[in-house]
């Protein structure tokens, strides 16, 4: 079965608390990305307790440099944590090395291919030649050699990932927006139904559920979706 990751998407402590209060029921992980974690650092990470939390930090810099930062967070024993695949393999295998350090309790590895907010037209702007897809497979194939455990992407290109990869692959995808919710900047998207359908391990649902009136509500509405 799918499971649901609550993005807590804010700077306030108290308010990441609370919306983790309030969805715990239907959510497995809760997702820390930059916002959080740069207004509050590592003393914001345990003042969730024992909370499951997934560091969505997307590392991406040289492999000396990212191994470090993996072995900086390890204390925190998030469940997951990404990086850049499009930093290399040589990147991806640092970290997977820092990562081990922690034993078996390390956090998954999870290689962002392609941002849900990219489409073709913006990925040539950077100069990467076709599709969004081609593009997620190729850096899927590097990363999971490299040593990664799973991947996050969209789930357009779940079913594709599931073809040509192995299992053991956990594919995280954001860019989730239940029917009717504005796509804002996401381009790539899915309802929560159509991403379980597709083959998804996890969704990352944040703004349909934080800035939902009833966030209890928003969360239990989308878990059951997954079912």
């Amino acid at each position: 079965m799918t499971g649901l990751i609550a993005a807590l998407d804010t700077t306030d402590v108290a308010r990441a608390a609370a919306w983790a209060d309030q969805v715990a029921p239907h959510c497995g992980l809760f997702k820390l990305g930059l916002e959080y974690f740069l207004a509050n650092g590592a003393d914001g990470v345990r003042a969730l307790g024992a909370r499951p939390v997934f560091l969505d930090l997307k590392l991406h810099d040289i492999p000396n440099t990212v191994a470090g930062a993996v072995r900086a967070v390890l204390g925190l024993q998030p469940r997951m944590l990404t990086l850049h695949a499009s930093g290399g393999a040589a990147m991806v295998a640092a970290a997977r090395r820092a990562a081990e350090q922690a034993g078996p309790d390390r956090p998954l590895l999870l290689a962002v291919t392609v941002l849900t907010s990219l489409d073709a037209a913006a990925l040539a702007a950077t100069g990467v030649a076709g599709s969004p897809r081609e593009q997620v497979l190729r850096l899927a194939r590097l990363a999971m050699d490299a040593g990664a455990d799973g991947l996050v992407c969209s789930a357009h290109e779940v079913p594709a990932l599931r073809a040509v990869l192995d299992g053991t692959a956990v594919l995280v995808v954001p860019g989730i927006r239940p029917a009717g919710f504005p796509d804002g900047d996401q381009v790539r998207t899915m309802t929560p139904r159509q991403a379980a359908a597709a083959g998804a391990d996890w969704i990352v649902v944040g703004r349909p559920i934080t800035a939902a009136p009833d966030p209890a509500a928003a969360a239990a509405a989308i878990a059951a979706e997954l079912m």
